[in-house]
């Protein structure tokens, strides 16, 4: 190699060495008679010593060199006189007797350090030089050990990785898919898998009991912080297992990578059916560390001339305790923050419990004490707490309890980064009434398994048959989801006649699974973990931007490569395709 050692793994005990080094300028520094050289790597930096008394021509050639410039140095490696403690390499430098420019740099668009000048679409246009930056790098190498971790946890529970396709068929379930036009078979397009769901399960129909895979999955949906057009799954699928069994398994992979990697011994984990998820926190993914639930006080705060709650289907709110102090200018603040479009309630009324007991509220003139004192013992409420209430459509009215849950979670400083809070959410319900199509459509996906105790309901009351499914939440984030499949072809047949999908549109899009059903298929389950969301967690960032190599943008578009881009006539031809859009 051009190199015999890294930038950042010289100590005091190789001084007297002859090392020759290789990377990137970081900064230079010319003191007159001495120029000084931080020299960078992906390991680490180490300073250069160039001296006019040692080497006129050398130090002259040193004062030349710039930042981000490649080059080639070799010296002595010797013990620092004013030592850097901040860095690894600190206590020695290398004084230096050679140096080779490989390859001279323009100046960069932004400054290549932690703290740079460059806003996150000008570092996206130039991402190679943003991956030079160290937290960029800790992040892509936290990635490699994370995903090098669950291989080698899995790989020792005796689970096989198996590559499943990329060019699959579209089904009309789910996301939108990405389509890729088939240039042999005219009129007929492939499609990017959204998940290898159905191929997971014939693995399972194959004998291959215990598979994984970290596979890239695709769909065409908006994006936001946690979501990319592409993106990274744990995959995973057992044979002959129960929900418990495959909560044993993910557990255990969940708290080996946080002993590994952020060396702490997680708690046990909570379970929450997604009635109560959604009755106490008002989210399916609720962060559980802390408290603040919502309480229902319809019956008591209803009936009283106030037609805001008299006309409302639920009236609810949250204790915020140590708040009483609130100002009024707080207060309104909070209630333009929950008016915002993001949250969509229509108002907020407030009830403080004064330190001295005395009751005070937005409301006195609807509700005297004795009404006031109902609703503070409802809430379980303290002196110099806090309620903020709402009122509104069950659904909408819950959903914004739960923002605002978030939100005073953050301004009182309760979602601390260094806890970490794990749930499974499970029993959720297995359909979805769209009104404008006027169906069901599954919730998780078609091939979830009914709750055995709801079965009965499917014919009559399918709106309240639980899934046998479940997610698992960290800190209010869902970082994987997965359910027990079913894996009869009468009941899969049952199942497609719910979610009003012929018999002949069954046959076209899974006619495939249903013959493998045909052959002895083994019950089985599994789950799917969002791998960019988990490494994200453990690296403290709230977006999976960061932990990707290369990702997209917020309009799904990389502006480094330019990607999407139109194509020409002849590529369009080839693919008979003629496109039509108007501008």
């Amino acid at each position: 190699m051009l190199r015999t050692n890294t930038c950042g793994e010289l100590r005091k005990k190789d001084c007297g060495k002859e090392v020759t080094l290789c990377g990137w300028v970081q900064r230079t520094r010319d003191l007159g008679g001495m120029t000084f050289i931080d020299i960078r790597d992906r390991y680490g930096i180490t300073q250069l010593t160039f001296s006019v008394e040692l080497n006129k021509e050398l130090y002259q050639k040193a004062k030349t060199i710039g930042r981000e410039y490649v080059i080639k140095a070799s010296g002595t490696v010797v013990e620092r006189s004013n030592k850097n403690p901040k860095k690894p390499t600190g206590d020695i430098e290398v004084i230096a007797n050679a140096m080779e420019i490989i390859n001279p740099s323009d100046t960069v668009p932004f400054t290549i350090e932690d703290e740079t000048d460059g806003g996150e679409e000008l570092r996206m246009k130039y991402r190679y030089l943003d991956i030079r930056r160290d937290m960029v790098k800790k992040n892509l190498l936290l990635r490699h050990k994370m995903a090098f971790e669950t291989r080698n946890f899995l790989n020792q529970l005796d689970f096989i990785e198996v590559e499943t396709p990329v060019l699959i068929k579209s089904t009309p379930e789910g996301a939108r898919d990405f389509l890729v036009p088939s240039r042999i078979n005219p009129g007929h397009f492939y499609a990017l898998p959204q998940s290898p769901q159905t191929f997971k399960q014939l693995l399972m129909v194959g004998g291959l009991d215990k598979y994984f895979q970290l596979v890239k999955c695709f769909r065409d949906e908006d994006f936001r912080a946690d979501r990319q057009p592409e993106f990274t799954q744990i995959d995973c699928e057992m044979s002959y297992v129960t929900k418990k069994d495959i909560f044993e398994v993910f557990e255990g992979l969940i708290r080996q990578l946080f002993v590994k990697f952020k060396n702490i011994k997680v708690g046990s984990f909570t379970r929450l059916s997604y009635h109560d998820a959604i009755k106490y926190y008002g989210t399916d993914k609720p962060d559980i560390r802390f408290e603040m639930k919502i309480v229902d006080i319809s019956e008591i705060a209803k009936g009283q001339g106030f037609k805001v709650f008299d006309d409302a289907e639920i009236v609810a709110g949250i204790r915020v305790p140590g708040c009483a102090g609130y100002t009024r200018k707080q207060i309104d603040e909070l209630t333009e923050w929950v008016k915002r479009p993001q949250i969509g309630a229509k108002g907020l009324v407030y009830v403080k419990v004064n330190n001295d007991g005395t009751i005070k509220s937005s409301v006195d003139k609807f509700y005297g004490e004795k009404e006031l004192i109902k609703w503070v013992n409802g809430f379980g409420a303290h002196n110099d707490d806090l309620l903020l209430i709402m009122a509104g459509g069950k659904n909408s009215t819950l959903k914004a309890l739960g923002e605002l849950r978030l939100e005073m979670g953050n301004r009182l400083g309760l979602r601390d980064p260094n806890t970490f809070k794990c749930l499974w959410v499970e029993d959720f319900p297995l359909l979805e009434w769209d009104e404008e199509t006027q169906r069901y459509y599954a919730m998780h996906h078609p091939f979830t398994s009914p709750l055995e105790e709801d079965l009965d309901k499917l014919d009559k009351d399918p709106a309240n048959v639980r899934a046998n499914a479940y997610d698992m939440v960290i800190n209010g984030v869902e970082v994987g989801g997965g359910s027990i499949r079913i894996h009869d072809k009468n009941m899969q047949s049952k199942m497609f006649d719910v979610l009003s999908i012929s018999k002949d549109e069954a046959e076209k899009q899974f006619g495939f699974l249903m013959d493998a059903f045909r052959f002895g298929a083994p019950p089985h389950g599994g789950i799917a973990f969002g791998f960019d969301r988990m490494v994200a967690l453990f690296a403290g960032t709230d977006s999976i931007r960061d932990v990707i190599a290369f990702p997209k943008n917020n309009a799904g578009r990389d502006i480094m490569i330019d990607s999407p881009a139109t194509i020409d006539e002849k590529q369009l031809k080839d693919l008979h395709l003629k496109l039509d859009i108007k501008k």
